[in-house]
């Protein structure tokens, strides 16, 4: 269902807030089919963002050390989406 979650586990330097947040807000889009809140989906959604963000920093906490990193690099580290982000800011 969500092939493009990015892997968190093992980053180095580890996951940052931000990251796993974004990774929390990928899913509940996904799952919810919301790609555009309104008023009404606003609060639920932003909810449940952020249980799932917890729930995520709990995991990652919790589990062991990988032997070998993720395969890919997570968006929010790539130059190519920073720049986009600069760009916004």
């Amino acid at each position: 269902m969500c092939r493009n979650i990015t892997e968190l586990r093992g980053l180095e330097p580890a996951a940052t807030a931000e990251e796993i947040e974004a990774a929390a807000r990928q899913y509940v889009r996904k799952v919810s089919g919301i790609q555009k809140l309104s008023d009404a989906t606003r609060e639920p959604f932003e909810q449940a963002v952020a249980e799932v963000t917890a729930t995520t920093a709990r995991l990652l906490a919790a589990l062991p050390e990988r032997r070998q990193p993720p395969a890919t690099v997570p968006p929010l580290r790539r130059p190519e989406v920073q720049a986009r982000i600069a760009a916004r800011g």
